[in-house]
């Protein structure tokens, strides 16, 4: 699995590149193609970043994330 940086990862916030980028315990998803996440904001959540601390506030658990294949490993 490819290792992507924090700065790459923020570059893919829907604004700065076309990738629409998020990362959940430690692993990238590519979220480009959700309805949900079309500007790059999700609710309150902002693409491009870290969002694992964020999931308590969510209104759905960590499954979520099972739509989605990981394209690679936060580093």
């Amino acid at each position: 699995m490819r290792e992507i940086t924090k700065q790459q990862l923020a570059l893919r916030n829907g604004q700065d590149k076309p990738e629409i980028w998020i990362a959940f315990r430690g692993l990238i998803y590519e979220v480009t193609e959700s309805r949900l996440w079309k500007s790059g904001k999700h609710y309150e959540h902002w693409a491009g970043q870290d969002l694992t601390e964020e999931l308590a506030d969510a209104p759905h658990t960590d499954q979520v994330f099972e739509k989605f294949s990981p394209i690679g490993r936060l580093i």
